[in-house]
């Protein structure tokens, strides 16, 4: 049996209220497929969920097959504001066409705020739903930096992931 590890990471600065490129009004970002109310938008070309983001590019990196920038550019106008719960399906679909499936998927948050630790649950149900697999098989954990660097200023959110395919027998 192959198995295969990935590893991804991204980043998604917060927006000023008044550059915010989403609609007037909104008061939420996305993380893990959830919406989380917040004050303050993520800026971002999709809808800048930075953990289906990292989730998706060690998906794509287990398999050598490049990373989201590649498959969904940020300068395509069809990839306005997605739903990264799409970009996720579509790149599963890519791991299956290729005989692989996730084994297991272990991520972490990186942000000073929101808190996260509330919608963990619901981001694991998401993800273990659009990647087919049960809910035992996602980790993910929300920490600080303890006010260091740019996330710990409260400018951004980043995410690290790292998984493990094998494949399909």
């Amino acid at each position: 049996m192959t198995m295969r590890i990935g590893q991804g990471y991204d980043v998604h600065a917060f927006a000023s209220v008044d550059s915010s490129p989403l609609d007037e009004g909104v008061a939420h970002i996305v993380m893990g497929g959830v919406s989380i109310p917040f004050k303050t938008p993520l800026l971002a070309h999709s809808d800048g969920d930075v953990l289906l983001h990292a989730l998706s590019d060690a998906l794509l990196g287990a398999l050598a097959l490049g990373d989201i920038g590649q498959h969904f550019p940020d300068n395509d106008n069809a990839y306005r504001n997605i739903d990264s719960r799409q970009l996720l399906r579509h790149v599963m679909k890519l791991i299956a066409e290729r005989g692989y499936r996730l084994v297991n998927a272990d991520m972490t948050i990186v942000a000073q705020r929101p808190k996260m630790a509330g919608y963990i649950p619901a981001m694991r149900d998401c993800i273990a739903s659009d990647a087919s697999v049960a809910v035992s098989a996602v980790s993910i954990k929300a920490t600080t930096t303890e006010k260091l660097g740019f996330t710990g200023r409260g400018e951004g959110i980043a995410c690290h992931a790292i998984v493990l395919l094998s494949q399909i027998t």
